[in-house]
Parts: structure tokens; sequence; C-alpha cells
């Protein structure tokens, strides 16, 4: 005679955790090809990544419910909700991130080497097109001071150099870099003060937002001192994103000076 074998049925809080975990990172991936595609408003596209985030958190939910009901009940479906979890996880663990360094780290999107004149932004007809006609605003001195206690390393260049010597240093470290130069002045130019000054725009690695650069050019006695601003052009907290732009645009100023 055959024997009957009843599977024991699977948690269906735990099938719907992994499913919601997997649509969770299908928004995801749509919500990048939204916002580097351009071909929805940027509200919008973030509302799709929000949706990611709040179906990877219900997908976690499901799973505490699945192992739950599985403890009392001895059913089937731990690796199914194990695997909810893990790709939830994939999808809250930058968020996360990003909570942890807004939390430790001022509300600013504009950092400068120079606290109390930061450079200014071009705008010219051609850095302005390139911008998309946004020109960055100015904040107050006194919110700049929070970056002197959370960025003590962004600190302005002084080089032993003449003005155009540095100014052509610092075109080869924006082209090591990456960055789109948008306007260029060299020291002496057709503003008559003396200064030179690179605009330049940089977009994020998965995004690809654009944060929009300034770079100036004082020649000194002897020497050059070079000022950066870097600004975030979405959003009120960069996270730390232009500091860490500026100390590495200042490492490959060093490279580019012991490549000399």
């Amino acid at each position: 005679m055959r024997r009957i074998i009843l599977e024991e049925p699977i948690v269906a809080t735990a099938i719907w955790s992994r499913r919601l975990a997997l649509f969770a990172i299908a928004l995801c991936v749509i919500a990048v090809v939204l916002v580097r595609s351009g071909i929805a408003e940027l509200s919008a596209s973030m509302s799709v990544f929000a949706f990611a985030i709040l179906s990877a958190c219900t997908a976690i939910l499901l799973a505490g419910a699945a192992a739950a009901t599985i403890w009392i009940t001895g059913r089937k479906g731990m690796g199914i909700a194990t695997i909810g979890v893990l790709l939830a996880a994939l999808v809250l663990a930058w968020p996360a991130f990003l909570v942890v360094k807004a939390i430790s780290l001022p509300m600013l999107n504009d950092i400068s080497t120079d606290i109390n004149d930061p450079p200014y932004f071009s705008r010219s007809a051609k850095a302005l097109a390139a911008r998309n006609g946004h020109a960055p605003v100015e904040i107050e001195v006194e919110r700049r001071w929070a970056q002197a206690r959370a960025y003590p390393n962004v600190q302005p260049i002084t080089l032993d150099l003449e003005a155009d010597e540095a100014f052509a240093l610092v075109l080869k470290a924006t082209a090591a870099l990456g960055w789109e130069i948008v306007d260029q002045v060299a020291p002496g130019g057709r503003r008559g003060d003396g200064d030179g000054r690179i605009d330049a725009v940089q977009r994020t690695l998965i995004m690809r937002f654009p944060d929009d650069l300034t770079i100036r050019v004082r020649p000194l006695a002897g020497q050059t001192r070079i000022d950066v601003r870097s600004v975030s052009r979405y959003g009120r907290h960069d996270f730390g994103v232009n500091a860490k732009r500026i100390e590495t645009f200042s490492s490959e100023m060093q490279a580019q000076l012991d490549a000399r």
C-alpha cells in the first residue's frame, strides 16, 4: 500500500516577505533608472524609491511574523523568510547609512575651504547653461562655522608656485577626477581682480545627481592660494559628500605636485 506523505504547509507571511523584498529591489532599480535618465520628475522618482523602502520594511515585518508562526506551529518557511530579510536589508542598507550620517553630521549642503569669504559661482551664460540655469545661493557665515567642527580637514591649499602654474595644476587635477568644467578664467583674466576661477560639475555615483563646484586660484606674494567650494544641488543635507570631495581634490593636487 502506498503511503500518502502530507507536506507541511509553508507559512504564507514568509512567502509574502520574500515577494515584497523582491518587489522593493525592483522598485529601487526603477527609481535609479528614472533619476539617471531624467524621464520623470525628481519628486516622482524619489517617491518610487520611498515606496521601495516602505516595501522593504514591510517585508521584514512579515518575516518576523512568519518566524513567530513557525516557532509556535513548527510549520515550514524559515528559509524563505530569511531570504526576505536579507533582500530587504540590501534595500535598507544605504538609507540606514544615510540616517547615521544625518544624525552625526551638521545639516549642510554647501562646504567651502574659506568660511569667511567663500568662492562665488560664475553666472556667465556658459556656466548657467551648463547648470540648467541653477546658481548656488550664498549662506550665512554663522552657518558655515558648523563645518569647521565637523570637517577640520577641509582647508585651503597654499602652493609655492606662481598663479599660472597653480592654475594649470588645478586643471590637471580636475581632469584626473573626471569633473566637468563648465567655465574657467585664468588668473589675471577678464575680471581684472587677479583671481583665477574654475567652475565644474560632478555627478554622484549611483543616482547621478549633479553637484556644483567652484575653485578660486588667488595669487599671493610668491605663492598661490586655492580655495574650493562644493555644493549639492538637491537636498538640505549632503551627508558629508561635499567635504569628502574637497578632501579628494586636495589629495589629487598633492599627487599632481608629486608627479611634477
